[in-house]
């Protein structure tokens, strides 16, 4: 188990008593006569109080740099004030209190084994509790075209481009298909300007430059394109003078409660202060004690070809350096620079061939990843002409990402050269590797594992197919037509519909991928008749109340049951069950909107945007990712879904219609993509489970400490209470 190195000397508990005077009327204390807090040699424990008491449910951070890596580990105090961080590495700590309405205590100095009395600082006005605040709060305030502007009529009508159809698409590309995709907005360094970027007319025109900066300024200009470019950036510029004229939330976060204040959250650095993360995976998907207390690995994408690793019960850290094969390959260090870094000046910090995208284990404790090992153009045998079975019924002509497998027992890295593209993978109960594409795309691929294994051939173990719905009904897939030609009544027909996120169903074999767009929706691929299913997102639709209505989902996942999650731009997790469609599920009506009886949505924690708070789709939350807990690996039931709060510093799990908050407060900016659970010892408890994520921001100097940041491994674990050892 993890915290087995620092579980090997006897248990002596020490008891200290701390009394409280008088009755408490601080809005977050709670009056107690007596607190008793059981503090043993590895630990760290005792109470937090303020001027007028005790203070319940604010953090205590405990972090050290005497490891290998620097480290820390954060819990919450109880109603009463009491705390315990257990189970801490030896060595010298600096520990402290941070909670909503105060300001950061001082840091003491302390070790593992001793209690502490600390003291909690109100904060001493509205903004200096606000610095505080997760992004969300800031992000909230952003303006947001009113309703009265879509659709766009045009320069000669209400100004707004007639390409702008729907406030919801706005919403959209402000959120998870739009800035957020790779920054977490909102957080200080987004909702100001750093000195060093210039000085500009306006804060428009400081927005302008500021996308124009480092390596990802091409993504950056693409994304704003998106929108009406002159109209954002006066919008964002009107948001950032506003906050530095002293305007403050609305909203305000609460301090955790219940459940939340059992958490226990440990964090590594790892990788560099150049580099970002994407994702990280800690075990197979499927049996989650593959790879116990192993370690963990990494995606760098776009900034660097080594994969860190962590060791988390040594606490040490290092890199696997990936492969590609041809001396062709790309590499983001030729991506153009159209203005410095406030950073990093033009100095080009990635250089990444393989720009590997997403790891996952196999149950032999192997490591597989998306990465690009040669240029886009794919060999003969993906090509019109070829032999191979899935070229002579979809032949392909480029894919810019492949994959590689990394095995730990011979330190050997093998290259697999695919004809479609990759971007997410995951396997199913037959060792098959499904892949996703990422975006817009004509093929699901997969390889099979086990012929890849036993004959070492990359075109004999793959397969792709188009997607193709059973327009025609027959319960084949027949010829068809293509995507916007007239429909043929004796044929199927053709969607372009490639995964972002995808799943294998435990219970039937299909693959279930989410899909990018507005509204846009799921599909349901199945392996055996190699047909498609199309379940648009009800939006707008009279068949749904408005409190049901969403878009444009982005990461997804499936319970064992077959139940899909998936995380909306809407700012909603949504559920579909397709047990639950009445209508036909093939034939001619069957393309998208035929099962919105299919859907739940439930709106994610957190404020809406102020300007447009009550309209569909205007919680300001942006999840990336959606993650479901097939296993228990974290201790909040079987088939939990836990989506990712990219803006508020949290992930956010639904519990039995219930939103449990599980919130990373230190240090703010955290931002997950990916996340996994993995059991390292069933027989001790909570100590033998957790869930595993990784700080994934695009620049580590956004995170709260600025430049020389790097991102952090976080490993979540929930105790029984409070005071669990």
């Amino acid at each position: 188990m993890v915290r087995r190195h620092v579980l090997q000397s006897t248990a002596i508990a020490s008891l200290l008593a701390f009394a409280s005077a008088g009755p408490v009327d601080h809005p977050y204390a709670q009056t107690v006569s007596q607190t008793t807090v059981k503090v043993g040699p590895n630990d760290i424990g005792g109470v937090v109080a303020g001027d007028k008491g005790p203070e319940a449910g604010v953090w205590v951070i405990a972090e050290t740099t005497d490891l290998p890596t620097k480290y820390a580990e954060i819990v919450v105090t109880d109603d009463q004030g009491r705390f315990l961080v257990p189970d801490l590495p030896k060595g010298h700590y600096r520990v402290w209190v941070r909670g909503y309405g105060l300001v950061d205590s001082n840091k003491i100095e302390s070790m593992p084994g001793r209690a502490l009395s600390l003291h909690a600082t109100t904060a001493p006005t509205q903004a200096a509790a606000a610095a505080y605040y997760p992004a969300i709060y800031w992000y909230s305030m952003l303006p947001i075209p009113d309703k009265a502007l879509f659709p766009g009529t045009g320069s000669k009508g209400n100004g707004m481009p007639e390409s702008w159809k729907d406030q919801g698409s706005w919403l959209r590309m402000v959120k998870t298909d739009g800035c957020i995709e790779c920054h977490q907005v909102g957080d200080l360094a987004t909702r100001t300007f750093p000195t060093t970027l210039g000085s500009f007319k306006s804060s428009a025109d400081a927005w302008e430059r500021r996308i124009q900066s480092g390596q990802a300024s091409g993504d950056m200009i693409s994304m704003i394109g998106r929108l009406d470019t002159q109209r954002a950036l006066k919008l964002f510029g009107e948001w950032t003078d506003g906050i530095a004229k002293g305007d403050l939330p609305k909203s305000h976060p609460t301090r955790p409660q219940g459940i939340e204040r059992n958490v226990v959250i440990t964090l590594w650095d790892w990788a560099t202060p150049t580099s970002y993360l994407h994702d990280e995976i800690a075990t197979d998907r499927r049996n989650p004690v593959v790879n116990a207390d192993g370690r963990i690995y990494g995606s760098p994408e776009e900034s660097s070809d080594n994969l860190p690793w962590l060791d988390p019960v040594h606490n040490t850290t290092g890199f696997l350096k990936t492969k590609w094969r041809d001396p062709d390959t790309p590499t983001s260090a030729d991506n153009t620079i159209y203005a410095p870094s406030p950073y990093w000046g033009t100095t080009p910090i990635w250089n990444s061939h393989t720009t590997v995208h997403n790891p996952m284990f196999d149950g032999s404790g192997r490591l597989w990843f998306t990465a690009r090992i040669r240029a886009a153009s794919d060999p003969t045998f993906c090509r019109k002409g070829s032999s191979h079975p899935s070229a002579q019924a979809f032949p392909l002509e480029n894919s810019g990402r492949q994959a590689e497998m990394y095995d730990p027992k011979t330190k050997a890295i093998t290259m697999i050269d695919l004809c479609f593209p990759t971007h997410h993978l995951q396997f199913d109960a037959e060792d098959r590797l499904w892949f996703s594409s990422g975006g817009p795309s004509d093929v699901i691929g997969w390889l099979d594992t086990r012929v890849f294994d036993r004959t070492g051939d990359a075109a004999a173990a793959q397969r792709w197919s188009p997607f193709i719905l059973d327009t025609n009904g027959n319960g084949r897939r027949d010829a068809w037509v293509e995507p916007g030609a007239k429909a043929d009544p004796a044929k199927d027909t053709r969607i372009r519909a490639g995964f972002y996120g995808m799943a294998p169903n435990p219970a039937d074999g299909s693959v279930w991928g989410s899909v990018l767009g507005f509204p846009s929706g799921i599909v349901r691929f199945d392996p055996r008749t190699m047909l498609s299913e199309y379940y648009e997102v009800p939006w707008r639709d009279k068949r749904v109340p408005p409190s049901g209505w969403g878009f444009s989902p982005r990461g997804m996942d499936i319970t064992s049951d077959g139940v899909v999650w998936t995380s909306l731009a809407s700012g909603h997790l949504a559920s579909f069950d397709r047990r639950k469609c009445k209508g036909p599920l093939n034939g001619p009506n069957a393309t998208g909107r035929q099962c919105p009886e299919g859907w739940t949505l439930h709106q994610l924690p957190g404020p809406e945007f102020e300007s447009v708070k009550g309209a569909p789709g205007a919680s300001a939350e942006a999840s990336y990712w959606t993650w479901v807990d097939q296993h228990n690996t974290l201790g909040l039931g079987v088939n939990v879904p836990i989506a990712t709060a990219n803006e508020s510093d949290a992930l956010d799990a639904y519990v039995n219609g219930k939103w449990i908050v599980l919130r990373v407060p230190y240090p703010m900016g955290y931002f997950a993509k990916g996340l996994d659970g993995r059991i390292d010892d069933s027989t001790s408890g909570w100590k033998g489970r957790g869930l595993w994520s990784t700080y994934s921001t695009r620049s580590a100097a956004h995170i709260e400490g600025g430049k020389g940041q790097t991102s952090k491994v976080v490993h979540f674990e929930i105790r029984p209470d409070p005071l669990s050892d």
